[in-house]
């Protein structure tokens, strides 16, 4: 199978390729793409060199499938074209994910509502992906009324300039800053723009794109979103209402017989999910199970998971396994 990474020189294009290999995805050519200013540039994968072209010659080249990761301006230029031309493009951007006529997909929560013709999916946000994971088997077991979540996300999620402040500012030298306030030693409550109503892009990502998954809009979500000092994953802070009462361990059994979830819950031992164990992981994290003794028929759950694997590559990885199972591509 032919695929191309568009965005391939960056952290999320990076690790699409690292997952493609450690998942054995059935790549028999690849097709690196960027810009114009790496066009040429080589890129390793499973022991080869591929030539970085760009995205014009990657459509000539027409690969089966493409994983995109290089921004939403790119993604609302070149997803058409690719897709004109017959290839199926997975897009990481927020470019097509509330177009009412594309598909939003988390394969373990809503991946049966990939169909043929779906040749632009959009692959959700990193802090939403790992919240819906979590969410699916409550809400089919206890119907979910309302989801209050508060995010504290890896610097990774802003990118190479955002790694880069941090480890300069630990190492006291001065350089480009991607945020405009310290972030070692801090915390941002703020991640993306604010909007009118006070929340920013990311928080009303969460609240929209949830909803849209989920495939239910009676699901009530409100967001606080953070940036924190942290390389390696994302965490959340998740308190759910239900319309039906439930039973701890029973919540314990049901989130462990989820596909993709980890529960690592045991406080005796101090066992808890962390972003550090996180790292370079598929799976999503959950602990800290407890029942809300403010108001009945409410949980506490503590969610991690790898912003750059679960949060984007893997799960663009999994949708095209789901499309190669479902004879899609």
């Amino acid at each position: 199978m032919k695929v191309a990474v568009v965005g391939a020189t960056g952290l999320v294009g990076s690790e699409m390729l690292t997952v493609l290999a450690a998942r054995n995805f059935p790549v028999t050519e690849l097709i690196p793409v960027a810009s114009e200013r790496s066009k040429g540039k080589e890129i390793e994968f499973k022991g080869k060199q591929y030539k970085v072209v760009t995205p014009d010659e990657a459509i000539a080249l027409k690969p089966d499938v493409a994983l995109f990761s290089a921004g939403g301006s790119t993604s609302l230029e070149y997803a058409p074209k690719f897709a004109d031309s017959g290839i199926t493009v997975i897009d990481n951007s927020s470019a097509w994910r509330m177009d009412p006529t594309k598909k939003l997909v988390v394969p373990e929560v809503n991946g049966h509502v990939l169909a043929a013709g779906d040749k632009i999916i959009a692959n959700p946000n990193c802090s939403t992906i790992q919240m819906v994971v979590v969410l699916k088997p409550l809400h089919e077991k206890y119907i979910i009324k309302r989801v209050v979540v508060s995010t504290y996300q890896s610097v990774t999620g802003t990118g190479v300039k955002a790694v880069k402040q941090l480890n300069d500012e630990r190492a006291g030298v001065e350089g480009e800053k991607a945020y405009p306030y310290q972030i070692d030693l801090n915390v941002i409550p703020q991640i993306d723009v604010f909007q009118e109503n006070g929340y920013t892009k990311e928080e009303m990502k969460m609240i929209k794109e949830t909803n849209k998954i989920m495939g239910d809009d009676n699901i009530r979500v409100t967001a606080t979103t953070v940036r924190i000092p942290v390389i390696g994953g994302h965490s959340e802070s998740v308190n759910i209402e239900f319309a039906h009462d439930f039973d701890v361990e029973e919540v314990r059994a049901l989130l462990a017989g989820q596909s993709g979830v980890v529960v690592v819950d045991d406080p005796a031992q101090l066992k808890y999910p962390m972003p550090k164990d996180a790292h370079g992981k598929d799976e999503v994290f959950v602990g800290r199970i407890r029942r809300d003794e403010s108001q009945p028929k409410t949980l506490n759950l503590w969610v991690v998971a790898d912003n750059l694997r679960k949060g984007a590559a893997t799960n663009a990885v999994q949708i095209a396994e789901t499309l190669l199972a479902k004879g899609l591509l």
